[in-house]
């Protein structure tokens, strides 16, 4: 089931302002942004980057991802491996909030999300 739509502003404010503090500076954005979006039941926060061969096109890098679980009362953890596919992450596969989503992926303990 989807968030509401009570639950996704929520989301979207507080995922905002984490990726506001995390952007890097005005200066390096032409080369490395960092976004996100809310889709459905899922939170996705990516890099954007010019494309290797085509510098006007701009690519995603996915960092982390996390699924509303609503039966199980939390929010699923992914991250993309070299495989290009989305896994859970096995330190934390669950969280109870979107704020400790955040903070997994701020710390990132076993070098998941940034590298």
């Amino acid at each position: 089931m989807a968030l509401s739509e009570f639950e996704s502003k929520r989301c979207e404010r507080v995922v905002a302002q984490y990726v506001e503090r995390k952007r890097p500076p005005v200066s390096l954005r032409s080369e490395v942004d960092l976004s996100f979006r809310v889709l459905g039941q899922s939170v996705e926060i990516f890099e954007v980057r010019p494309h290797w061969q085509d510098r006007s096109k701009r690519i995603e890098v996915p960092v982390a991802k996390a699924t509303f679980n609503r039966t199980g009362a939390g929010w699923k953890v992914f991250w993309r491996m070299s495989d290009l596919k989305w896994h859970t992450y096995q330190p934390a596969p669950q969280v109870k909030t979107i704020e400790e989503f955040l903070a997994l992926v701020e710390q990132d303990t076993h070098a998941c999300f940034h590298g």
